[in-house]
């Protein structure tokens, strides 16, 4: 029976540069004789002078560790995959200056990439001609920017508007507590510069939008998306398509992340995966729903990876593939993706052939436009004056119970948003009924959902709650 063998990098050199090997067997005994017969120079790094195999290489069929099976007997079926996991460490090689298109700073810099034969001398100067476009320098773009400057990829763009929050700071590692209040732009360019000076980073104090995406994007090689809202997303995809770039793209919600390249010449656009995006309010952000802080890390890294990856020509790129992880299950999933012929965007008869305006694409344009009109808000000073005066006012808390736990309006009566179609009968018509939750969005949701089931006399209270504690009650936590 034949069986495949995974060989990690460090012993690929022993199998000529195979990544994998077939051989016959049916025991993983049977297997791994047959291994280094074929391939003698492995059997010492392998077994230990007594024939017994080294303490610090462990081999797994599929996922589970042989040492918990039958160890060298454990019998093997169709298909099983055994893998060879030794232990890895750094190593300490000395690299010499030489005439090479690198500085001798450059080179001892980035020695550790030099002495892999899948970067090497070319690889990175690969890396230093590279450019690559970061959008925001959040959650996402804290370790995109990181690592790829860390890497030397030598022109990094940072598209952002936003200034530093202590909020920010549980998750956007690129910026400190003595950042807070300023522009992120500053923060993030001090810190990597740093990090690696000898890269050069540029940055675009701008709102990305379909005035000037086209013109931002020809300037660079890659574009990794670290958005957090849906119509930046499809822009950056569209602008993508349309600039021939490919589109480095990540998300994350709350335990969950998402990762993979799309808008490449013959693969598929975020479009072929998600033609629409959901009704507005539908998906909460990260604002809105929280995100675990190493989260950002884990899914920005692994964009960081295929950046890299793209540049050296090196790998499997997420091309095709939607890699799914779960934090709480520690999990890794890869889903398959395909081209759509139909896509309006990329297919065979594209309909898209330039920029839109994405907040209407996405359903915002509306719920702007009333919030503008101030028809169903109340400002946080306009209610607290109207409780101060013994109005009877319902306060409705729209959040989840854990933040309720955090901070709430005295009164208040918490429905989160999730659960009020199904608790409308818990709510008089006759009551004029003040919603709220952390900054104003699901709270106008929930208003929405109360005028199409009868409620008249709905207000919202704009900023929410953070809002408040901002110009009303300081000692309201704000989170």
């Amino acid at each position: 029976m034949s069986v495949k063998i995974l060989i990690p990098t460090p012993l690929r050199s022993f199998v000529g540069g195979a990544s994998e090997v077939e051989v016959e067997g049916h025991t993983v005994g049977d297997v791994l004789r047959a291994l280094v017969e074929r391939h003698g120079q492995l059997k010492k790094h392998l077994y230990a002078e007594d024939g017994k195999l080294r303490s610090f290489v462990n081999v797994y069929v599929n996922d589970e560790d042989v040492r918990y099976l039958s160890q060298g007997e454990t019998r093997l079926a169709e298909k099983d995959v055994v893998s060879i996991v030794p232990s890895v460490a750094g190593g300490a090689t000395p690299v010499t200056a030489s005439p090479l298109p690198l500085s001798a700073e450059e080179i001892r810099r980035y020695s550790r990439h030099l002495i892999m034969p899948e970067v090497g001398l070319q690889g990175q100067v690969k890396l230093k001609q590279a450019s690559v476009l970061l959008i925001g320098a959040g959650g996402l773009g804290s370790p995109l920017a990181l690592y790829l400057a860390a890497a030397g990829v030598g022109r990094i763009g940072i598209v952002d508007f936003d200034v530093v929050d202590e909020s920010n700071l549980q998750r956007q590692v690129i910026h400190g507590t003595s950042d807070v209040g300023r522009p992120k732009l500053e923060s993030a360019r001090a810190r990597l510069r740093e990090v690696n000076p000898l890269i050069r980073v540029e940055t675009h104090e701008t709102r990305l939008t379909s005035a000037n995406a086209l013109d931002l994007f020809r300037g660079y090689d890659i574009v990794a998306d670290g958005t957090d809202n849906f119509p930046t997303r499809y822009l950056v995809n569209d602008a993508c398509v349309l600039t021939g770039k490919p589109n480095v793209y990540g998300s994350i919600f709350r335990f969950e992340g998402q990762a993979s390249v799309f808008a490449t010449a013959d693969g598929p656009c975020y479009r072929c995966l998600y033609p629409e995006p959901p009704p507005a309010g539908l998906v909460p952000s990260c604002a809105e729903g929280g995100v675990l802080g190493v989260l950002p890390g884990i899914v920005g890294s692994i964009q960081a990876a295929e950046v890299i990856k793209l540049i050296l020509g090196a790998g499997q790129p997420l091309v095709g593939r939607l890699l799914l992880f779960d934090a709480l299950a520690t999990t890794f999933r890869t889903l398959k993706t395909r081209k759509d012929p139909n896509c309006p965007l990329c297919g065979t008869n594209p309909t898209i052939k330039h920029l839109i305006d994405y907040e209407a694409f996405c359903g915002i344009e509306a719920e702007w436009v009333n919030a503008a009109a101030g028809e169903f808000e109340i400002a946080p000073a306009a209610l607290k004056k109207r409780i101060d005066g013994g109005e009877d006012l319902v306060l409705l808390d729209v959040r989840e119970p854990q933040e309720w736990e955090i901070c709430r309006l005295d009164g208040a009566t918490l429905i989160p948003l999730g659960r009020l179609p199904y608790a409308l009968g818990e709510l008089s018509t006759a009551d004029e009924i003040v919603a709220y939750c952390r900054m104003g969005g699901r709270s106008r949701k929930a208003l929405q959902i109360l005028q199409e089931a009868g409620f008249r006399k709905v207000r919202n209270l704009t900023g929410g709650i953070n809002a408040w504690a901002e110009t009303v009650d300081p000692s309201v936590p704000r989170y």
